[in-house]
Order: C-alpha cells, then structure tokens, then sequence
C-alpha cells in the first residue's frame, strides 16, 4: 500500500455510512479521524487482507469498490460482499482469531486502517460514534437476512433486480443526486457469485430485464429505468431505519 502523508486527515473520512441514522458531532469526527491512519493506496486486484491473516485492524474505505470473499473446499471463491465507501471493512474477523475473509481491491482504492486498540478507544472516548457503528453493523445484518432469504426462496429475476435496487441504494447514500443511471466495475461473474446464479445465467436475466423494459445496460453502466417495479419484483421488504434514538449515548460537544 502506498500512504499519501500529505493529505489533511480530517479531509480523507468516509462518512456515508456514518450519517444513516444520526450525523456525529465534529468533535466526534474529529476523534475518528485521529485515531485512523493516514491514506493508503490499494491498486486494483490487490490483497488488502488474506483470510487466516491475524484480525489486527478494520479498515475505512475512502474510495474505490472492494470485494469480499470466501475460500471454499475446492479452492474456489465466493464472494460476500461488495464494499463501496463508507464501509468499515473486515469488521467481523474482528470476533475471531483468524480472518474470515479475504479483502480484494477491485478498482484503485484509497482506505485508513484503524488498529483494534484504536478502535476500542472509540467507545470509551466518542460512546455516542460508536453506539451510530453498532447501528450500522445492525442494518448490515438485516441486509443479509433479506439477502439469505432473496437467494433461497426467490426467482433469478427477483435476485437480480434485489441486487441491483440495493446496490443504486448504497449508491445514492454515497451521492444522493445519483440518477437512474450509475456505473459499476462488476463482471457477469462476479455479480452471478453474489446473487449465486452462473455467469451465462445472469446473461439471461439481464437481457430478460431489458426486455421487460426494466433497466438499460450500456458497457459498465446500467440505467433503472422503473424503479419502483424493480423493488415491487424484488420482493425486498421496505424497511424504515428507526428514528427513536433517545436510547444512544449522548453526542460530544
């Protein structure tokens, strides 16, 4: 990895994720930002972190898309997850002794790492940031109930157009004047990995989509032409982040 000294790390913090259910406090950031470490430089398709490395840190993701992933008996890959800014990644090795997963760059990426016993100051020194993490590591866990029920008991079709309505959705707390029309670094295979369909099977669902005047592909970009159909064929339920935070630590001043 490639660290950019010169960059003001209160200038390099993701906060998408950080704002869904409440904004922390500048002091708050501030803390945040002291205890991460500087901007780090991933190239594309490089290792981040290997599963059965030592868990020793997280990582905010600054910019870029990672991956990831799984390796299974017969040496092949299952992706997890798809990160995009804002994610705290390899947060669940953390409960472990090895990591569980390996993170894989897919495009040039830019993160922080923020070491354990940094990240442990967190609850003592910022309670309030924390309490917003846990919240959101909650929200993840939701998301891949509903995933785990999509790929199980639903048609290629409805895994597909779940995938794609999450994916704009992430996209939009990350930019919210994204249009219908974003672009995306993912293969065929890669997105037949995640929804568990076959490459030559997602083909299919694609072209099905588009003849059903649904969505648009042009290259890397895809446009959701009726959105509201898409999340309707789905079938992921409409979930409401809570909006009682009384409970939370108070914010810093």
């Amino acid at each position: 990895m490639r660290v950019f000294s010169d960059e003001p790390l209160s200038q390099a913090l993701p906060r998408a994720r950080l704002t869904e259910f409440r904004s922390p406090s500048p002091a708050e950031l501030a803390i945040l930002a002291s205890l991460a470490g500087p901007v780090q430089s991933v190239a594309r398709h490089r290792t981040i972190r290997r599963e059965g490395d030592r868990p020793q840190s997280v990582y905010m993701l600054v910019e870029g898309w990672v991956l990831s992933s799984i390796t299974l008996a017969d040496g092949s890959r299952q992706i997890l997850k798809v990160h995009l800014p804002g994610d705290i990644l390899g947060a669940p090795s953390i409960a472990l002794d090895r990591a569980a997963e390996t993170l894989t760059a897919l495009t040039p990426t830019r993160l922080r790492t923020i070491g354990l016993s940094a990240l442990g100051g967190l609850f003592t020194r910022a309670p309030h940031l924390a309490a917003l993490l846990f919240l959101s590591a909650q929200q993840e866990r939701v998301i891949l109930m509903d995933r785990l029920c999509s790929i199980g008991r639903t048609s290629a079709e409805c895994r597909l157009a779940a995938f794609l309505v999450h994916l704009h959705d992430r996209l939009k707390l990350i930019t919210p004047d994204v249009g219908a029309r974003f672009d995306h670094p993912l293969t065929q295979e890669q997105i037949g990995d995640i929804i568990g369909l076959t490459a030559v099977h997602v083909n299919r669902v694609f072209r099905a989509l588009e003849d059903r005047k649904l969505i648009l592909r042009e290259g890397h970009g895809i446009e959701l032409l009726d959105m509201a159909a898409l999340r309707k064929l789905s079938g992921v339920p409409a979930r409401t982040l809570a909006q009682d935070l009384s409970w939370l630590p108070k914010p810093l001043d």
